[in-house]
């Protein structure tokens, strides 16, 4: 009886996740090969992408739809085997999920500052795709940012920035810069989202290896959204109270505690061209190794 108790409490947390947040097909599409399928390398079966997306309240003919336009849009490639279709990642699209990749999974990021100046035509669309990246606008053509810029932005002039004096004025400049406050609201719901999960599970709570993934993919699309929109400014430029780190500990705890049950349910379910997807790999462990080494080290180290 307790057990069906807790089972059930299971099901009320993972469907909590997914009151009130449609998730877009092609977006969580993207999510699954980030997570499962790109570490583990290959093409998946497009019945197992129905499937886990079935989990989360997304229907066949919306994955079917999203599949097609990424194949489209050059972000996935189709293959047969018999009368399977499979699809994997296309060569620019690894390249882009590596970079996303480095933010969830690395190690922290050098903070180096620098200003670019954009050349030559349409620099409205090449600003706003450097403001997505977490720079800051400083004029029609001239930008701020700490952290890698796109290079799909060039031609441009970028130049290296070293603080000669006023360090002590920093935190005012950047808050000049960055309007900070709508990245410390996403963090603050995602930690109101996502602990009550991580609380549960680490309490022993049962979720079955299916819905152990289910989670973990939602946790992985809703902390992918906003570390890849946040400036990743460094800590002592930040305002006080800052619940990007909290976040980012909890990202890391709950990654930790679902993988166990969630990479049994992958190398169970999800079928390539040439096989099952196995259960781990050498770019999972190191994934698991970085995020519950930064779960166990103290407070503000990362």
């Amino acid at each position: 009886m307790q057990q069906d108790k807790s089972a059930r409490a299971g099901s009320v947390l993972l469907a909590a996740l997914l009151d009130g947040t449609p998730l877009k097909a092609a977006s969580f599409i993207v999510t699954i090969y980030g997570d499962v399928v790109e570490p583990r390398g290959g093409a998946i079966w497009i019945g197992n992408l129905i499937e886990v997306c079935a989990g989360v309240g997304i229907s066949e003919t919306l994955v079917r739809t999203a599949v097609s336009r990424l194949v489209a849009a050059g972000r996935l490639a189709g293959e047969r085997e018999g009368r399977r279709s499979f699809y994997r990642l296309t060569e620019a699209a690894r390249t882009e999920f590596a970079a996303a990749a480095r933010v969830l999974f690395g190690p922290p990021e050098e903070t180096a500052w620098h200003f670019v100046q954009l050349v030559g035509s349409a620099p409205e669309e090449r600003m706003q795709m450097l403001e997505r990246s977490g720079h800051a606008r400083l004029g029609p053509r001239l930008a701020v940012g700490v952290r890698p810029f796109p290079l799909s932005i060039m031609p441009a002039v970028v130049f290296r920035a070293d603080v000669a004096e006023g360090t002590g004025e920093l935190g005012a400049f950047a808050a000049e810069c960055w309007d900070l406050e709508p990245h410390a609201e996403a963090y603050k719901r995602f930690l109101q989202r996502f602990g009550p999960l991580a609380d549960f599970v680490e309490a022993g709570g049962p979720l079955a290896p299916a819905d152990c993934l289910a989670a973990r993919l939602l946790l992985v699309h809703q902390f992918r959204l906003e570390a890849l929109r946040d400036p990743r400014l460094p800590a002592e430029v930040l305002p006080p109270g800052w619940p990007g780190a909290e976040a980012r500990r909890l990202f890391a705890r709950l990654y930790c505690s679902l993988s166990p049950q969630a990479d049994l349910h992958v190398a169970r379910n999800f079928i390539t061209a040439t096989g099952s997807l196995p259960m781990a790999c050498d770019a999972t462990s190191r994934r698991l190794a970085m995020l519950c080494g930064e779960e166990a080290a103290p407070e503000g180290s990362r």
